[in-house]
């Protein structure tokens, strides 16, 4: 949230003097041409040979995304759409609003635009959202129209490929986080039952050491990841020939977790949990004075774990010194064996992707953290601090000479949002939206080359 408050403020500044020009003497096209912050939009749009049209009578209602919104678009799906101009123009058009529509004639609902697909406006007190985009900037008058400046990509629908797992064969191997396994062994689990001929191995093994097998070793087809990748494993992926493209697939809601025994915790704001994981804190009466004089135990993934690190970025600012420092702690790479020490103890705490706390409800308690619990609606929003996407890999050479893994994927994307939520039959994670959801089809279809 405080990123985003940021962005809007640094959006607003450059655009002052933009702002402040006599813009309704010049074109849409000619106004976005003038400042620098839209080099990227404007060549887009001269790619896809729709300068004459955004110059013309109009008039047209444009929601604009800046450089950094279409710096956040993966660079393959970029050249996606530089590749292959008709999509180009569909996504362009579908940013193009026909008629003149100022800010103050906005209302929550659907809105038709040029591409064809409607554009979803949710006007609050928090301001206007356009699809899964912010209005930063509004009402920039052109002698052709409006431009409202957003800071993200909009994208509309497209279509997956059909497909069919009776199809393929031959075998898969997918390794990495232990947070993000249970939905990965779902998705295999259904893939076989729809007919898949061939083996699917799924390894828990942490996100680290997943990006260490698919990276450096080569040796598996999806690394399934609870942290985004890092630099250090890019430039690994393609020191042996793989560009990693990542598909977010669910959100996680990481459960700060104790016992159904411990009747005392109820909240803990974030300086809390950071003197607990760093030992600041070796009594619970330390933390409360109203609570017990016991010594705390600790459970927490190990440092192979894209859990951990989640953890220590957003706990410690990415300095893991505290928490390895911390007395008694006990690591473990399966999320199993922390849930087993936290419900065996009282004084017990520990840390955990949701789905792992919302099996076993009965016997834990996931503690509010700065007053708000995790929950569906909390993670889904952010307003749950920490809340966080989960991801599987792969790569367009693998997918390409692997019809099995291009098939799995494909089936992945399909399905996933069916199998997440809080039934007993469903996996515990937060499903993504259809926003999410039209991304991860782009770089499928980017990842295929089609």
């Amino acid at each position: 949230m405080r990123n985003r408050i940021l962005f809007a403020l640094v959006a607003l500044l450059l655009l002052v003097p933009f702002m402040s020009a006599a813009a309704q003497d010049q074109s849409i096209v000619e106004i976005a041409a003038g400042n620098a912050d839209f080099s990227t939009l404007v060549s887009l749009v001269q790619a896809a040979g729709l300068v004459d049209t955004l110059s013309g009578e109009g008039p047209f209602t444009v929601f604009a995304p800046t450089n950094d919104a279409f710096a956040a678009v993966p660079q393959i799906a970029v050249d996606f759409l530089l590749a292959n101009p008709d999509v180009l123009t569909q996504v362009l058009t579908y940013h193009v609003v026909p008629g003149k529509v100022m800010s103050a004639d906005l209302s929550s609902g659907e809105v038709a635009t040029a591409q064809g697909q409607t554009i979803d406006v949710a006007v609050s007190d928090a301001g206007v959202k356009i699809n899964n985009a912010n209005v930063v900037a509004a009402d920039i008058e052109a002698s052709n129209g409006v431009i409202h400046v957003i800071d993200a990509v909009i994208l509309p629908a497209f279509e997956l490929p059909e497909v069919d797992p009776l199809a393929v064969s031959d075998n898969i191997i997918a390794a990495g986080s232990s947070t993000v396994f249970p939905l990965t062994e779902r998705m295999a689990d259904l893939f076989n039952q729809d007919g898949f001929g061939g083996t699917i191995t799924v390894d828990m093994i942490g996100t680290g050491a997943g990006f260490e097998r698919f990276c450096v070793n080569a040796e598996t087809d999806i690394s399934n990841a609870s942290r985004p990748i890092r630099q250090t494993e890019i430039d690994s992926c393609r020191a042996n020939g793989l560009e990693p493209v990542g598909f977010f697939v669910a959100i996680d809601a990481l459960a700060v977790a104790v016992s159904r025994e411990n009747t005392f915790v109820d909240n803990l704001t974030l300086e809390q949990v950071a003197d607990i994981f760093s030992g600041k804190a070796t009594t619970w009466a330390e933390v409360n004075p109203a609570w017990p004089a016991e010594t705390i135990r600790l459970f927490s993934p190990g440092s192979d774990s894209g859990t951990y690190d989640y953890f220590v970025e957003e706990i410690f600012d990415r300095d893991e010194t505290p928490i390895q420092n911390a007395p008694g702690i006990q690591f473990s790479e399966d999320d199993n064996v922390l849930v087993a020490g936290v419900e065996g103890s009282p004084y017990a705490i520990g840390y955990f992707g949701y789905a792992y706390y919302q099996a076993d409800q009965e016997r834990m308690r996931a503690v509010a953290i700065e007053g708000i619990v995790p929950s569906e609606e909390t993670g889904t929003t952010g307003e749950y601090p920490l809340s966080r996407p989960l991801f599987i890999y792969s790569a367009p050479s693998i997918m390409q000479a692997k019809p099995q893994v291009a098939a799995f994927i494909n089936y992945y994307l399909r399905n996933a949002n069916e199998q997440l939520g809080s039934r007993p039959d469903q996996i515990g994670y937060i499903p993504t939206n259809k926003y999410v959801g039209r991304l991860n089809t782009v770089l499928y279809l980017a990842a295929l080359g089609k």
